[in-house]
């Protein structure tokens, strides 16, 4: 057998067990404690990007096959690409530029 499908079944079910947790976490952080408005969004996006960093190891098998390590030179330029592109719109914004 390959080594992606020899735990198949057993891998995509620990993947959706996991994200199911970090799902319910977020939700018990946003509707039972009474941390902060920015804590509780700190929170919850901290949980979001792990569980998405967890859905691309668990269902999209980035770091399987022969180019696994482009795969994931690539997640990283994307996010560095979105934060560029975020960031910049948010100083752009901010700075006074748009009042022009």
């Amino acid at each position: 057998m390959e080594k992606s499908t020899k735990n198949y079944p057993i891998s995509h079910f620990v993947g959706f067990i996991m994200s199911l947790v970090l799902t319910f976490a977020a939700a018990w952080v946003a509707l039972k404690t009474s941390l902060s408005f920015t804590v509780v969004m700190w929170v919850i996006g901290t949980l979001a990007v792990v569980q998405a960093g967890l859905q691309l190891f668990m269902f999209m098998h980035v770091n399987e096959g022969e180019d696994g390590k482009v795969q994931i030179i690539n997640i990283i330029y994307a996010v560095f690409c979105a934060v560029v592109i975020v960031i910049g719109s948010i100083w752009v914004l901010t700075s006074g530029h748009a009042a022009h």
